[in-house]
Formats: C-alpha cells, sequence, structure tokens
C-alpha cells in the first residue's frame, strides 16, 4: 500500500498536464500511486496520461465517459486510490521538489493525523510568483495536533483542495465526496477540517499552485458562479446537523459572506449586468442564515451591512464612494510627489554647481538601515586614519533613533540629502543609491556589496522574474556605471560581480571591511559580547540565522524551534535571527518570553552574533561565508533546497558534499537536523576537512586589515599594496562555553571534535 495517493484532474490542460505528472513522479518519496483522471477532456490529455501509464507503474488511468467536472473526476480518483492519503491536484499544478518527503515526515511526527495541512505559492502565466498569506498561520500550529473547535483561526486558511492531505481512512469512513458545480471544493475543505478531530499543519512551500491566463474554471463570468449560494447552504444544512459546532458558525458565516463579495467585486466571476441579482441572492442568503448575535467585520464592515439591508443601490452608492475616495488618493500619491521630487531634483541641480567638499564622506546601508556593515567598518576607520574626512550618514528617518551617539546624518530623499550628496567627494554604499543620484567628477563612488553570492545577483535575474521582483535593469546599468570602485572578499565574487556588474569600475580584493572585527575581537569582548546576549556562562551557543525566501511572504522559521531548543537542551542557547527585510516575529517573541531561544533579529551587529556563536546554523545566508573565518561549525538546513534553486537561481550546488562549495553538515529534513547534532556530524572531522575546503575559496582575502586599505587607498591616495594580504585568514578559538556541545534530541551529551 502506497503512502500517498494523487489524484489528479484533467480536464483541457494538454499544455500543463506533463508538467504536474512529473512533478509528482520525480519527487524523491517514491512511495507514491498516482490516479490520473481524464474528465472526457477533449484534447490530449487522455494520450498524455495513457502514456506516463505505459512508461510508470505507478500511474493508474482512468477514463470518464463524459464530462463530469472536477469534483466528480476527484471523486472517480478517490474510489481507485490506495494510499495511506490522499492528495488532491488539478492537471495544470505540480508540487515543489522534496515535498511528499516532507509531508511524510511531519505525518510522521504527528502520528498520522486526519489532514495535514501545507503551504502553497501562485504562480502566473507571466512568471510572477505570489507567496500565500498563510505562512504564519500554518506556522504557529508547530508539531501541535488539534481540532478547529480548539484553534478556530485556522478556518481561515485558504479553503481549495490541494494544500492539505487526508487521510484515506478517515476520509473514506466519513463518506466525504466533491459536489457538482464549481466552489466546491470550499464545501468539502470545510466539512473535512469541522469533522476532523487530529488536524497538524506544515510550514511547507509544497504546491505550486498556477494561475493560468485562460482556461480556469472560475475565470468567465456566467450563471455558474450562482452555485456558490447552493455549496454554502450545503455547509449550513451539514451545521443544522451538528449542533455541537454552533460556536463556529458565526466564523464560518462571515467566510461564506466574504467569498459571496469576493466574487461580486470581479467581473471575471460577475458580469455587470449579473450584479443586481447575485447581490439579491446573497442578500437573501445573509438574512436567512444570519446567527444570532453575529457581528461584521471592522474591515469592510459596510458591505455586511448593505447585504443585511438588501438594498444593491445602497451598496452600489457606498462602492462608488470608496472608489472615488481610492481614486483621490491616488491622484494625491501621483500628483504631490511629482511635485515635490520637482523641487528637490531643481535644488539638488543647484547645488552640484557648488564645488565638491573634498573633505565630505556619505555613507549608506542597506537602504538608509544604520550604520552597519562594510560601509559601517569604513566610517570607523576612516574616523581614525583620515579624521578630517566629514562621514556623514543617509539613514531612514524610522532608524535615527538607533544611530550611535555622535553620528551625523540626513534623511534619505529630503532636501538635506540631496544636497549633502551634491557636494560630497565619497559616496560609500552597500547597496545603491537613488536613481536620480548623478556621479560628479572628481567624486569617488565605492559599492562595497554586503555579500559572497550564492543566489544568482545583477543580470542573471534576468532568469528569475519573480526573484528580480520588478527590477529594472535599465536602471541597474545606470546605477553601476556610476561606481568607480568596488569590493571584493573571494575570488569567486571578483568572478561574479564583473559579469553580472558590467561596468568600468576597478575591483578592489581587499576582503570585507565588517569582518575585521573577526580578526581583531579579544576573547573579552566575546565574553562581554554573550553575556549582552544573555547566554550563560559555559552554554554553547547556536546561532540560526535563514536567509529571504522570494516565493514565501513574511518570516516563517523552516523549522519547529520549539521543538529543537528543548531536543538541544538546557546546556545549549539558541539564538534566532530572522532576515532584516522582515518584521518583528510574534511567534519569536513568545519562544524567547518561555526562554526557549533568543531572539536577535534587530540586534545591530550581525558580526558580534557571529563572534558570539559557537556554531551557525543557515540555509543559504551569505552570512555562512563571513562566519567560516572563525573556523567554527557550520551545519546547513536546506529544506526547500530544489524551489530556492528553481525559483531564485545558484551558482554552484551547496549541497553537493564537495570540498569548497558545502561548509559542514547538511540536513534536508527536521529529523535529519537533529540526528547531525544527536551523532556528532556537525562537528566532526568530516565536518572539519569540508570547512578547511570552503575557507580556501571563500576567505581568500580577509586578513583583518581590509578597511584600512580602502581608506589608504581611497582617501589617503597610499599605495594600495602598503598592506599585503595575509596568505591565510586568522582563526579564533571557540569563546567560552564553546568546548562543551549541545545535548542530543534524547539527552545525550554530543563530542566535539
Amino acid at each position: 500500500m502506497p503512502r500517498f495517493t494523487i489524484v489528479i484532474a484533467a480536464y483541457r490542460v494538454q499544455g500543463y498536464l506533463s508538467a504536474c505528472l512529473d512533478s509528482v513522479l520525480t519527487q524523491s518519496c517514491q512511495d507514491v500511486e498516482v490516479v490520473a483522471v481524464d474528465d472526457c477532456s477533449p484534447d490530449h490529455c487522455g494520450a498524455i496520461i495513457d502514456a506516463y501509464a505505459a512508461r510508470d507503474s505507478r500511474v493508474v488511468p482512468v477514463h470518464q465517459r463524459v464530462n463530469s467536472g472536477p469534483g466528480r473526476a476527484r471523486n472517480a480518483g478517490v474510489e481507485r486510490a490506495r494510499g495511506d492519503y490522499l492528495l488532491f491536484l488539478d492537471g495544470d499544478d505540480t508540487l515543489a521538489p522534496g515535498t511528499l518527503q516532507g509531508l511524510a515526515d511531519r505525518l510522521a511526527l504527528t502520528h498520522d493525523p486526519d489532514i495535514l495541512y501545507f503551504n502553497h505559492v501562485r504562480t502566473y502565466w507571466s512568471e510572477r510568483r505570489a507567496p500565500s498569506l498563510f505562512g504564519e498561520l500554518l506556522a504557529s500550529a508547530g508539531t501541535d495536533v488539534f481540532s478547529v473547535v480548539e484553534r478556530p483561526e485556522f478556518l481561515r486558511l485558504f479553503a481549495m483542495s490541494s494544500n492539505r492531505v487526508y487521510h484515506r481512512d478517515f476520509y473514506t469512513r466519513h463518506g466525504f465526496a466533491f459536489s457538482e458545480g464549481i466552489y466546491e471544493d470550499a464545501l468539502l475543505s470545510y466539512k473535512t477540517m469541522l469533522t476532523a478531530r487530529r488536524i497538524a499543519c506544515v510550514d511547507l512551500v509544497g504546491l505550486e499552485y498556477r494561475q493560468r491566463r485562460v482556461g480556469a474554471s472560475t475565470g468567465s463570468p456566467g450563471e455558474k458562479h450562482f452555485v456558490i449560494f447552493q455549496q454554502y447552504a450545503r455547509l449550513f444544512d451539514f451545521l443544522d446537523d451538528h449542533p455541537e459546532l454552533d460556536p463556529l458558525r458565526p466564523l464560518l458565516f462571515e467566510r461564506a459572506v466574504s467569498h459571496f463579495l469576493f466574487c461580486l467585486d470581479r467581473t471575471s466571476r460577475v458580469a455587470t449586468a449579473d450584479r443586481p441579482r447575485f447581490f439579491g441572492r446573497a442578500a437573501a442568503w445573509y438574512r436567512g442564515r444570519l446567527p444570532a448575535g453575529f457581528t461584521p467585520p471592522v474591515e469592510g464592515r459596510w458591505r455586511f451591512e448593505a447585504l443585511a439591508s438588501g438594498s444593491f443601490l445602497r451598496y452600489r452608492e457606498r462602492e462608488l464612494g470608496v472608489r472615488a475616495a481610492a481614486g483621490a488618493r491616488k491622484l494625491r500619491r501621483t500628483v504631490r510627489p511629482p511635485l515635490a521630487a520637482r523641487a528637490k531634483r531643481g535644488l539638488y541641480r543647484l547645488h552640484r554647481q557648488r564645488p565638491v567638499d573634498s573633505h565630505l564622506a556619505v555613507y549608506s546601508a542597506y537602504w538608509g538601515r544604520g550604520v552597519l556593515c562594510n560601509p559601517g567598518a569604513i566610517y570607523h576607520k576612516a574616523r581614525e586614519l583620515a579624521p578630517e574626512i566629514h562621514g556623514v550618514w543617509a539613514v531612514k528617518q524610522s532608524e535615527i533613533e538607533s544611530l550611535p551617539e555622535g553620528v551625523d546624518y540626513v534623511v534619505t530623499g529630503t532636501r538635506d540629502f540631496y544636497r549633502t550628496v551634491a557636494r560630497a567627494k565619497y559616496l560609500i554604499n552597500n547597496v545603491n543609491f537613488p536613481n536620480e543620484v548623478v556621479k560628479r567628477p572628481g567624486t569617488v563612488h565605492l559599492q562595497t556589496f554586503h555579500g559572497t553570492p550564492l543566489k544568482c545577483m545583477g543580470l542573471d535575474q534576468q532568469r528569475y522574474p519573480a526573484a528580480a521582483g520588478g527590477m529594472s535593469f535599465g536602471n541597474l546599468l545606470k546605477r553601476i556605471d556610476r561606481w568607480d570602485v568596488a569590493l571584493s572578499s573571494n575570488p569567486h565574487s571578483s568572478q561574479i560581480w564583473e559579469r553580472v556588474y558590467p561596468a568600468a569600475y576597478r575591483l578592489l580584493e581587499y576582503g570585507y571591511p565588517r569582518n575585521d572585527v573577526f580578526f581583531t575581537a579579544s576573547e573579552e569582548d566575546i565574553r562581554r559580547i554573550r553575556g549582552e546576549l544573555g547566554i550563560p556562562a559555559g552554554n554553547t551557543a547556536l546561532l540560526y540565522a535563514p536567509t529571504l525566501r522570494d516565493y514565501q511572504k513574511g518570516f516563517t522559521p523552516r523549522l519547529d524551534l520549539e521543538r529543537l531548543s528543548r531536543e538541544l537542551g538546557p546546556q545549549t542557547t539558541l539564538l534566532v535571527r530572522a532576515h532584516y527585510s522582515y518584521r518583528p516575529q510574534h511567534q519569536l517573541s513568545r519562544l524567547q518570553e518561555a526562554g526557549l531561544v533568543i531572539d536577535v533579529s534587530h540586534h545591530p551587529s550581525a558580526e558580534q552574533l557571529c563572534l558570539a556563536a559557537d556554531a551557525l546554523i543557515t540555509d543559504y545566508s551569505s552570512m555562512m561565508f563571513d562566519y567560516a573565518l572563525l573556523d567554527r561549525p557550520i551545519v546547513i538546513y536546506a529544506d526547500d533546497w530544489d524551489i530556492y534553486r528553481s525559483s531564485r537561481g545558484v551558482y554552484f550546488d551547496l549541497l553537493s558534499g564537495s570540498p569548497g562549495e558545502t561548509p559542514g553538515a547538511v540536513a534536508r529534513t527536521e529529523r535529519e537536523l537533529a540526528e547531525v547534532f544527536r551523532e556528532g556530524r556537525w562537528c566532526d572531522a568530516d565536518a572539519s576537512a569540508l570547512r578547511t575546503a570552503f575557507r580556501a575559496r571563500f576567505c581568500r582575502f580577509d586578513d583583518g586589515h581590509a578597511a584600512e586599505r580602502v581608506v589608504r587607498a581611497l582617501m589617503l591616495g597610499q599605495d594600495d599594496t602598503a598592506l599585503p594580504l595575509a596568505p591565510a585568514p586568522r582563526t579564533r578559538p571557540l569563546p567560552a562555553g564553546g568546548d562543551s556541545a549541545p545535548a542530543g534530541p534524547r539527552g545525550g551529551v554530543l563530542t566535539a571534535e
């Protein structure tokens, strides 16, 4: 009996069906059968299914005699299913690599729940990718198993058929089946969730949910969309038969009405001429099913009130008012900023007529986030070696209070900013100054960068439009043409920078100034940093620092931090650093309050965190290249490597295990990560050998003098070879507590190398 049965309903998806089938059949978890249902499709779907069945015995072809719709097609697939768990896919969707193994691991961890929910990403015909809105909710469940009566907030999960797996015994025992007509997945989604007693979740982005330009069942208006009222009537009939679910009725009522209004406002579903009639049906449904004491949601309350009144005229008047107000706001946004920008540009042109100030330097880092990274290290070294150079930081308004005492600054985008930038001789940034900044003769623009490239950068992002995020590559080329010099920390970076940022700048292979502190910090400095972070004396500190996902909205840890912390034991302190692009995380705050982690997401210095940590757990963050300078263990936890590599692109196979590519032990699942620590592979001889080769490749130019080289070469006019590069980076011993090791998941103490 296979672990999974994937039921694929196919109708007029011949252009996508092969990709769908391939995405399932090439999964690393092979314990699967595919029941592919040709719903009497007029194209070649049936032939494609038969061809796959002839090549792979795991494919079970089913041919419907008449076209019966996706619901009945799925029901026909269930009749042929033999797997422990059912997963429904549409023929134009795909599974991300590693999805089934990730689901199998979570099913084992949660002891085979009735339903396991997972995450999805929308993929559009234009190659745009949009993350779901439910990652944080899914992650909040951790490894808990619960019913929806206990956790009603999960009724807000996207009610679709493909973002969960059902235990087949649970599904068939209760006689679940898809109904006729569209919106059938919403009805089944709610009924199964309300019935299940054991629900589990995993924030695994496993489903690539295709949004086709044409051909989707919900993509054209017509009478078929009126079936939505019947579908939700069936749901509330179900509730009538289960009075124990009455406490959930108001929330389900709100979900149903929100769905009606969603359809009403989209001409792709409800034609303009049909809107009054659709509204009337929705209003009648509203009055007939209104729960006692129901309170409409604050957001969009007027829409619920209009339905309650039954007046489409009232709804339309308010709708027009809302649209008019939105139009006015848009007009203000489009008119006022250009006027203000025009005035600033005029001021900027005026100040560019004044002489360049040879003693003025403007610094910026991470789009105005403060005195950070390579520009920060250069700034401090310039104050020491070239005090006559007046350094001014360009920062966002929100970051002013976080600036160190005595730092001079201007707020980005203001008149002061343009006045200062217009006259500064030195402009130093680890990203880029705004497009309108002009390269004046006699000025020096230094691009420091802020990491070693594993993921594709610059012009290479043209092949990955989702990762590029609408970047204008024409503007990118104009910005890099302003650079006079740029920094590199290793030969790999030099080769990439010159290709993906092609311009006439000079590349300085000096190392990264931000890493100088790794060679200058004393043991007393390290003990102080650990104390300030709250790391108990004698504890081993592990720093978990995952990177940004272009395909995922918001930060959700890729592993169960609560479980990991408990398994590592009280002698291990887990530091967690979310990417700086994400907002503060309530989940991390909760874990910190429970004493399970220390949230260091907004600590001002990544370098101090590296100095404090005995080992680094990361995925694809460039922090690994800097941390390797310390010659301490690095563990790669890469549960979504395949989807990350396909959505962003990478320059080498981080997980290959080859010297010079992999910096240490690798885990693809939470179970493997636990084994890495339990078995001591995080710090054994093999990990040390990999780390040595990794350092040899990526730590070539850092020796503690990078900032000094920059200041002497650019600001003091001295020969940039006055400080020769060391043949190999100096390593630092583990800090206090570093020669202890984390307790294993079962309480055993691991042995350090």
